[in-house]
């Protein structure tokens, strides 16, 4: 089997491809390095297990040959990151909407399944938690750039199932969580990272808002793992699936946390989303996840703790230093 891997060179993508090298596949990756690091799957080229090519999956002349000549598609390219996305609205728009159409057009052409990862961002700010991949979606004014993330990534799920429904390609959607763990980088507005970088170093870490806003975070090992199985899973075939875990602290119970866990000096400071992004923003004050669905398919049960993540992540972000 020989897998195409978009955006491989990213956070999650990488962790992907090693994944399914393991599992006995030929991995092709595509990545334009815009928000991907070729350090991440340096030691995969240096086995030479792994193809690599640096270019964009809007660009028709590529994508359409790697598509043709791979088994399946992962489709993980995308503008991520809060920070970026406000910073590059118009980037975030393109990149997820019209990389999207060509990778289900090509798929459609060759007939390859395609797995794409989407978010948990496309709940907005629905309070109905923990969320079910079939509750509607309530997201915030279109003044508030933020939220064009979620409506590209909500439009990419319309043109996965559209193709699905029209054509009978084989496609399987995953709404993935906050997703943590080795090689993710704070730049773009990543929490955790940016805290333990903070702690690490005795500084002052910001917390946005009043801290009282929660999450579930999970590994990337984990959602990797999933990934692997929804792909040869026939009961995931045309649905959406959430990848997470039920698991909530705050963000300012996380702050606390990466503190004690570094035995840090630092203190925290909040400060206002404006002031942190700005502009003025609109958050979603929760974001559980149900996964009874993901369940049923593949018998889904996330294994890495919060705490084990970090002492990872912390052992990670020590060892960049060096």
């Amino acid at each position: 089997m020989k897998a195409l891997v978009t955006g491989g060179a990213g956070f999650i993508g990488s962790h992907l491809c090693e994944r399914l090298l393991g599992g006995g596949y030929e991995v092709c990756v595509i990545d334009d390095l815009s928000t991907g690091r070729l350090s991440n799957i340096a030691h995969l080229l240096d086995s030479g297990q792994i193809e690599f090519v640096e270019d964009s999956v809007r660009n028709r002349v590529i994508i359409e040959p790697l598509i043709e000549k791979c088994d399946v598609v992962f489709h993980l390219a995308a503008a991520v990151g809060v920070q970026l996305i406000v910073d590059r609205p118009v980037h975030t728009i393109e990149t997820n909407i019209h990389g999207t159409e060509i990778v289900l057009e090509y798929a459609n052409k060759y007939s390859k399944k395609v797995l794409i990862t989407s978010t948990s961002e496309v709940y907005g700010k629905s309070e109905n938690v923990p969320f079910h991949e079939d509750d509607d979606t309530i997201l915030g004014s279109t003044m508030f750039s933020r939220w064009s993330y979620a409506c590209s990534k909500a439009i990419d799920e319309f043109l996965a199932f559209a193709y699905h429904k029209q054509y009978g390609l084989e496609v399987v959607v995953c709404r993935l969580f906050n997703t943590i763990g080795p090689r993710q980088v704070g730049h773009y507005g990543m929490v955790v990272p940016r805290f333990v970088e903070k702690a690490l170093k005795n500084e002052t870490i910001q917390v946005y808002g009043d801290g009282k806003q929660s999450r579930s975070f999970t590994y990337v090992g984990d959602v990797v793992e999933a990934i692997g199985k929804l792909a040869v899973s026939e009961d995931a075939i045309g649905k959406v699936l959430n990848i997470g875990s039920d698991r909530e602290i705050s963000i300012n119970e996380l702050a606390d946390l990466v503190i004690k866990m570094t035995s840090s000096k630092s203190g925290k400071d909040r400060i206002s989303y404006e002031k942190a992004y700005g502009v003025a923003f609109d958050d979603m004050q929760r974001r559980v996840p149900c996964l009874e669905r993901i369940k049923e398919a593949i018998g889904y049960q996330p294994k890495t703790s919060l705490e084990e993540m970090l002492e990872i992540i912390i052992e990670d972000l020590k060892g960049r230093d060096k």
